[in-house]
This record gives structure tokens, C-alpha cells and sequence, in this order.
């Protein structure tokens, strides 16, 4: 969990102060740890935090919920769950494609959506023992969490290191060139030289934290490859 003596941390994000306080209280008494904002801009700067589970209002004052989806999830693996008074299959539709997990309909049973919380909770613990992949004796990579450790140190990488490294890691052995990288990580074609810079930085950081292995290779005229 992200914090607190194992208790999962959730943010409330509502901007109805007397749902978002029954919800804090709720989930306080149910054993989380939970904190409240009421603007997708005071979100986004809280989910600077780790967080364990989101409960995220569709309908905020500065900005609708999907755009704070999808900001959320450049950062954060985490269940989130759309709290919402629209029950058109357009808006559910709009709310999965941002990337949400799970979408509760107002006004709803807080035992319903205190259930729906623990399914998506138990389902981000499945996945992520799955998907913690030890490389070797020295590198891990959590694909759940986003995260890169060697020697059991979180190696700090920005977004877009972290997603090459996941990539070509997931496709040991294979050549890839850098506009194909490009595509697959920023998901569109476009100046596929910023890939050179991002595995660079990779490289470097890999090397900071203790790496004394060269993971990605450079495959002269054609790309990188991840050392299978």
C-alpha cells in the first residue's frame, strides 16, 4: 500500500463538500487512509502522492473528470473509479476510454461502491504480483507500478524513459527502430530523434542506480534491442 501502516490511501475527488466528506468518513471508518479535493486541479497536484485507489468525480468545476483521467494516468497505475450522475453508455464509454476502471452511477449504496473499491483494489494486487518481473539478479521492473529497481531501489525515470523500457523489455531480443519505438510510446508518429535522448537518459539512470550491466543495445543503422 502507499502508506500507513498497510492502509490503502485514496483520493476523494468531489466537489459536493457533503459528499465528499460522508465519503471521507466512510472510508476512514472502513480502514483507509483518505484525503478529499474538490477541482481537478487541486487533484492533480495531490496525486502527486501515491495513491492506492481514486474515486473520481465526472462533473468538477475547472475541468471534467475524463481530462483528469487521463492527466492521472501519466502518472498513476491505481484503480480509478468514476462517480457520476450521467448513465448515458456515451459517457460510460468516454469514461473507460480516459481510463477508468469502474464507473458508480449517483446516487449510489456506499456498501455497493465500498465492494466495488475492494474488487478493483484486490485486482491492482493480482496484477501487480503478476506483473512484477525480476530481469535478473539486479534489475526488476514493475509494469503494474510503473517501476524500474535495481537492487531493489526505485530508480527514478521519467514517463517516457520508463515506457521505452518497459517496451523493449517486454520484447527481449528483437530490434525495434526508432520510429517504431516512437509509435509504440507516444502512440503517433512524429520527430522520432527524441527517442536517442530518452534512452540516453534511461541508460544513465540505470547506470546511476548500480547497473553494471549495459541493458539496451544499439544496433548500428537500425535501432536498440533489450539483452535478452
Amino acid at each position: 500500500m502507499a502508506e500507513g501502516e498497510g492502509k490503502p490511501l485514496m483520493l476523494i475527488v468531489e466537489d459536493d463538500e457533503d459528499i465528499a466528506s460522508m465519503l471521507k468518513s466512510y472510508f476512514e471508518m472502513a480502514g483507509y487512509l483518505a484525503t478529499t479535493a474538490s477541482s481537478g486541479k487541486q487533484a492533480l497536484e495531490k496525486a502527486k502522492r501515491a495513491c492506492d485507489v481514486i474515486l473520481l468525480d465526472v462533473g468538477l468545476p475547472d475541468m471534467d473528470g475524463f481530462s483528469v483521467c487521463r492527466a492521472l494516468r501519466g502518472v498513476h497505475a491505481c484503480p480509478i473509479i468514476f462517480l457520476t450522475a450521467r448513465v448515458e453508455d456515451a459517457d460510460a464509454i468516454d469514461g473507460f476510454s480516459a481510463g477508468a476502471d469502474d464507473y458508480v452511477t449517483k446516487p449510489f449504496s456506499l456498501e455497493v461502491l465500498a465492494a466495488r473499491v475492494r474488487a478493483q483494489l484486490a485486482r491492482s494486487q493480482r496484477v501487480r504480483r503478476i506483473e512484477a518481473v525480476r530481469i535478473d539478479d539486479m534489475l526488476s521492473i514493475d509494469y503494474a507500478a510503473m517501476e524500474v529497481s535495481v537492487c531493489g531501489a526505485a530508480v527514478p525515470l521519467a514517463r517516457k524513459e520508463y515506457e521505452i523500457c518497459a517496451f523493449l523489455s517486454k520484447h527481449a531480443g528483437r530490434v525495434f527502430d526508432r520510429d517504431m519505438i516512437y509509435e509504440q510510446v507516444w502512440g503517433t508518429a512524429g520527430d522520432s530523434s527524441v527517442v536517442t535522448e530518452h534512452v540516453r537518459r534511461l541508460r544513465r539512470a540505470l547506470a546511476e542506480a548500480g547497473a553494471c550491466k549495459e541493458y539496451i543495445k544499439t544496433v548500428w543503422g537500425v535501432g536498440y534491442t533489450w539483452r535478452s
